[in-house]
């Protein structure tokens, strides 16, 4: 077998057996080719199922050197990876060459947080006065009590809003939705918001009726917007710090965690597929580690 009809039976395995896009198929061929183009370039004249770990691994150190990410390089060794599953399960090869190469370490920059006093700060420099300052106070209010992305909080609905029993429908990535519990001070500033701005509103765009949060001109609020309004807050309340929609979803997580919150309960709230992504929100302080271990293991009482 050689390149080509290699890449001809692995194009028909990912559509055939793995049932992937066109899109997600295109990436794992550029990916593969990577990896015949570099052989070709060091003049390592054998067909892939042939390469040796070490021929892997050389490849993965080559990409790194000539500059492509850690994220890039996992994803071109997924890819690999599964090429060589595709072999194995052809009975083409019967040593899978790439099974213990390890992935590439990934470093995760944890986000901003702020302070309970801080997100105050940015309560109190809200004008409440104007009918934009109404619709912001409730707008933070929300995204703090609720944890939400920006795409959920501008795509939330008054349909959805079950503020008597305490709790809010979301819909999320991928359209799943999920129940999230809303606070009581989130839910009296979104009443104040609808009693005193929403429900006055004229000229409502025909596919934003049901939105929630609408600007002036009474359209759903985008994404930039969201970002705006907190940017200009944090200025006026004098926080330095680098600071994003996102930033109120992270403080949310944290300060949960922080006050004892089960990650479970967090990882259903922030609506993670996987524990994993949920465990970034607990960059908790020493102190506060400390204590958790002085009251919960056994052996330290």
């Amino acid at each position: 077998m050689n390149w080509d009809s290699n890449t001809k039976g692995f194009k028909a395995y990912l559509q055939l057996e793995r049932s992937l896009s066109e899109n997600s198929i295109e990436a794992y061929i550029s990916d593969f080719k990577k990896l015949e183009q570099y052989c070709l370039l060091h003049t390592i004249n054998v067909q892939p199922s042939k390469l040796t770990q070490s021929n892997l691994e050389d490849f993965l150190m080559y990409i790194g050197k000539i500059g492509l990410s850690a994220k890039s390089q996992t994803r071109i060794l997924s890819g690999i990876k599964a090429f060589y599953k595709y072999l194995i399960i052809e009975e083409i090869i019967t040593d899978n060459p790439a099974e213990l190469i390890d992935t590439p370490k990934i470093g995760r920059k944890l986000p901003e947080v702020l302070s309970v006093e801080e997100i105050n700060d940015i309560i109190k420099a809200i004008d409440l006065s104007k009918s934009e300052g109404i619709r912001n106070r409730a707008i933070i209010e929300t995204i703090y009590s609720c944890g939400l992305r920006v795409s959920e909080l501008v795509n939330l609905k008054i349909s959805n809003l079950i503020l008597n029993e305490g709790f809010v429908y979301v819909t999320g990535k991928g359209d799943k939705e999920r129940i999230v519990p809303i606070g009581s001070e989130a839910s009296k500033q979104i009443e104040i918001y609808r009693n005193s701005v929403r429900n006055h509103q004229k000229n409502i765009n025909k596919n934003s009726e049901d939105i929630l949060f609408l600007n002036r001109r009474g359209n759903k609020l985008t994404r930039v917007m969201i970002f705006t309004i907190i940017r200009n807050l944090c200025e006026l309340a004098g926080i330095k710090k680098t600071i994003s929609p996102h930033t109120l979803r992270h403080s949310f997580a944290t300060h949960l965690v922080e006050g004892g919150a089960d990650l479970r309960a967090v990882q259903e709230m922030l609506g993670h597929e996987s524990i994993t992504t949920t465990e970034i929100y607990t960059h908790l302080d020493r102190n506060f580690l400390r204590q958790a271990i002085l009251d919960f293991h056994p052996r330290s009482k």
